[in-house]
This record gives C-alpha cells, sequence and structure tokens, in this order.
C-alpha cells in the first residue's frame, strides 16, 4: 500500500496544479468550475491530515474517511479534466459541440461511475437511491434529459425564430429544464423541455435566414389570371420589403365562388416582420389593382344596390387642362393640342412608397402629378436627389428619346398622375411639329439643370437642343 504521506503529497500537487490552470486561462467557465475542484482536493488533503495526526480513529470511522477521500479525489480530478480538455483555455467561449449541460452530465456520469468501483457500499446505496429519486424527480429528470438533447443536437440556438407545437418566438435561453421563448407580442413563453422534445419543430431562422411567406387575394373572373398575376409581380417587385432573391412567385390557388384566388410568395430578409411585410405587399397589390382596373369582388352572399354616377367627361377634361397649363412643358403649346392630350390620358394612383418608375427600366412615357409629391432618388442607396410636387413631371426624356429611366421615382404619400405615353406624342407631332419642338427645347433645358444640381459643376453648360431634336424625330419616327 502505498504511505498515506504519498497520498498527501499527491494531493497537494494536484491543487497546486490546479490553482495554476485558473491563473492561467481567460475561459470564465473554466475558472468557474474548477473552484469546485479546488474545494474536493481541499476536503482530500483535509481528511488525510486528520487521519494523520489522530491515529486513535476506531476502524469504522477511519474507513468511511478513506471512502469519503476518495471520491473527493476522483470527482476533483474527473471535474478538473473534463473542463480543462473540453474548453479553450486561451479563449473565453464555450465549444459549440460541447456547450455546458453536456459537459455538465459528462462530469456527474463519470463520477457515479467511478464511485460504484471504489466502494461497494455505494453501489447498494446508489441503487435504492435512484429507485427514489427516479420516482420523486420523474418530470424533472425528464426536462433535464430533454434540455441535454437539445443541447447536443441543436436544433435551434438562442436568437432563432422558432414554432413548437402552437408557441411561436425568438429564442431567449435553454436551460437545464426548460426552453425560453420571447413573442412578437412582447411575453416569455416557458416550454418544459420535455414538450419541446415531443413537438415537432420549426426553425424560421435556419438553414437560411430568408423566410418565404405567403399573401392570398381575390380578383374577378372577368381578368385574365395573367393579367393578374402580372399585377401582383409588379406590386412584389417594388416592394421594399420583398428580396429580389429568391425570386417571388404568383399562381392560382383556387377557383372560389366569387373570385378567382390567387397565392403570392414571396421572401423577407426577417421573419420578426413578417406581418408589416405582409401588410406592405397586400398595400402595393390593392394599388395595382387599382391602376390595371381589376375588381376585388365583394362576397358573393352581399347583395347591394347602389346608383354610381357617370363620370363627367367633361369636368375631367377641364381638370386635366387647366394642370397641364400650369407645366412649363406644355404652357407654350397651342390649346387645341393640351386639349388633345387632356381628352387622350386618364389620371391613375400610386400609394405611399410605391414606386412609379425604376431606374434603368425602359420607358416610353412621362407623368404629370395632378396631386401629392414624389421624391426622385437614384440607386443603389436611394439618395434622394430632387422633391416634386403637384403640377411638376418627370419621365420626359424617356418619353421623347426612349431611354431607360435614369432615376427611381417614388411616391410620397398617395399620387395621382397623368401617363402621357410616345404614341400620344407622334400623333401630335404629324399636326404640331413646331410645337412638339418647343417642347423638346424645355426638357432639354431641365435635363441640363438636374445634371447641373446632381454634379454641382460651375460653369457654362451648352443647350444640345440639336442633338436632342434629332434623337426625340429618330425615336418617334417623324421626317
Amino acid at each position: 500500500m502505498v504511505p498515506q504521506s504519498a497520498h498527501l503529497i499527491l494531493g497537494v500537487a494536484a491543487l497546486v496544479v490546479t490553482l495554476g490552470i485558473m491563473s492561467l486561462t481567460v475561459n470564465r467557465l473554466v475558472r468557474r468550475k474548477l473552484r469546485l475542484s479546488v474545494f474536493l482536493f481541499v476536503v482530500y488533503v483535509g481528511v488525510l491530515l486528520v487521519l494523520a495526526l489522530r491515529p486513535a480513529i476506531a476502524p469504522a470511522t477511519e474507513q468511511q474517511l478513506l471512502a469519503l477521500a476518495k471520491l473527493s479525489f476522483a470527482a476533483a480530478i474527473i471535474n478538473a479534466l473534463v473542463f480543462a480538455l473540453v474548453n479553450p483555455l486561451r479563449v473565453d467561449r464555450v465549444p459549440d459541440r460541447f456547450p455546458t449541460i453536456v459537459q455538465d452530465a459528462l462530469v456527474i456520469g463519470l463520477t457515479v461511475l467511478t464511485a460504484t468501483f471504489l466502494s461497494e457500499q455505494f453501489v447498494t446505496t446508489s441503487a435504492v437511491s435512484a429507485v427514489v429519486i427516479g420516482f420523486a424527480l420523474q418530470d424533472t429528470l425528464g426536462n433535464a434529459f430533454a434540455g441535454l438533447a437539445i443541447q447536443s443536437e441543436k436544433p435551434f440556438h438562442v436568437g432563432h425564430w422558432i414554432r413548437v407545437g402552437e408557441f411561436e418566438g425568438r429564442v431567449a435561453e435553454v436551460t437545464w429544464r426548460a426552453t425560453k421563448l420571447r413573442t412578437k407580442t412582447g411575453n416569455f413563453v416557458v416550454l418544459p423541455n420535455n414538450l419541446v422534445s415531443k413537438e415537432a419543430i420549426t426553425n424560421y431562422s435556419e438553414p437560411a435566414l430568408p423566410t418565404r411567406l405567403e399573401v392570398e387575394v381575390g380578383a374577378a373572373y372577368q381578368a385574365a389570371p395573367n393579367q393578374v398575376k402580372a399585377a401582383v409581380m409588379e406590386a412584389m417587385r417594388h416592394s421594399s420589403v420583398v428580396l429580389a432573391a429568391p425570386a417571388p412567385e404568383v399562381h392560382v390557388k383556387a377557383f372560389d365562388n366569387s373570385a378567382i384566388t390567387y397565392r403570392a410568395w414571396f421572401w423577407v430578409a426577417d421573419y420578426e416582420k413578417d406581418e408589416a411585410a405582409r401588410d406592405d405587399v397586400r398595400t402595393a397589390i390593392y394599388y395595382s389593382f387599382q391602376r390595371r382596373g381589376i375588381e376585388i369582388p365583394w362576397p358573393i352572399q352581399v347583395e347591394y344596390s347602389r346608383p354610381w354616377p357617370e363620370p363627367d367627361e367633361g369636368k375631367r377634361v377641364q381638370t386635366q387642362e387647366r394642370l397641364l397649363e400650369r407645366v412649363d412643358l406644355f404652357a407654350g403649346l397651342p390649346r387645341e393640342m393640351r386639349h388633345e392630350v387632356a381628352v387622350s390620358t386618364a389620371t391613375t394612383v400610386y400609394g405611399d412608397g410605391e414606386t412609379i418608375v425604376k431606374q434603368g427600366d425602359p420607358g416610353q412615357s412621362m407623368f404629370v402629378i395632378c396631386s401629392g409629391a414624389v421624391s426622385v432618388v437614384l440607386e443603389p442607396n436611394r439618395v434622394e436627389v430632387a422633391k416634386i410636387e403637384a403640377g411638376g413631371y418627370f419621365g420626359e426624356m424617356s418619353l421623347l428619346t426612349g431611354d431607360p429611366r435614369s432615376a427611381t421615382v417614388i411616391a410620397r404619400g398617395d399620387v395621382v398622375v397623368v401617363e402621357l405615353g410616345a404614341e400620344l406624342f407622334r400623333r401630335l407631332a404629324e399636326t404640331h411639329a413646331a410645337a412638339v419642338e418647343q417642347i423638346a427645347v424645355a426638357a432639354a433645358t431641365r435635363r441640363v439643370e438636374l445634371e447641373n444640381a446632381k454634379t454641382v459643376t460651375a460653369g457654362t453648360v451648352t443647350v444640345e437642343t440639336t442633338n436632342l431634336l434629332t434623337r426625340m424625330k429618330k425615336f418617334l419616327r417623324l421626317r
């Protein structure tokens, strides 16, 4: 048998080594866990000192103290080895594959296994105790083992958005007993781990952060499905919350009683804002339907009878003529030409935040603002370079030359605009060539002013009216 002094020296040496590791490591978990090993080594050394200084101890008591010393030493060694070997000593973090709960389970399991070899009395006592504790702590142990499985399998991490059964929220904490979710209403839901392990888990944050959402909308049977799909796709492309990739989709869901129901799928970057994203897309779809004359039917069960007043076409034309008179492009035109423009165009409505034209898109029309205001921004950072109020206009260069849109224009509040197309200008140019040239001069002058505002350059800038007029005639197919 190894002399008792050798055991004492071994205990002191182990204590010194453990204190040395605690002083060198920067890992807070390791330092905290090694305190238990230090305490157990102190118990081991203390018991051996008592036995050495007081030899006249009853044999039974001596055996019990020796068993306690052996178990303390074994538990201290196991605890120190697990936490010192599994965790990085020079980095303050916990390994993903071995979270704290798994390391604790390893220490407890190895300690219990070692104790069965050190003492026969412990084996008998532990068997009886295990039966009693198992019945008394059945639910608690079930939660603990379920928590251990969750930590090792990692179906979700702290910060992920998940659904467990009927509960949905962001994972705030995972403990031995429970998983805590923070819901969108700001409340905490505490789910026992054995419940989490039994339910199907939907993780909205993996394998990739973008999440696909869907909205449904009904359209009248008179509207062709391809026209409706184009209107829905336009609304989703112009929404600021919808990701361009993966691309949105729209499909016919069903032929229902009063409408054809369409389902739109789109992707968002953050699931936390799913309700706001659905609201944005539904709003954009409504305005897109309004512009294209697509009806969202009333429920078929509702009967309604209402006298619909006939629109006053003459009043509409007069209103648009007065609007055109306030626009410098049309102010100098003959009255009959403004009248023809007013008769041939109609007003359209855009909702707050909608994109009316997008930079780089092809265009063959211009817009005159009847009411509201718009912002002119440059992509990709959407830097605002101008704000146009009622009576202003934009898009004239695309109308006259067919150039792609040079900026993105966004509605600020609900905006009513009149769109003038290239075909209308071709007809006008055939009978009012001089007036169209006048429009080209005004458009060129304004383009130079906008370019000067963008580049902030000083000096005299020549208006290249001749060049613009040549391009305009070529685009409009004029002689």
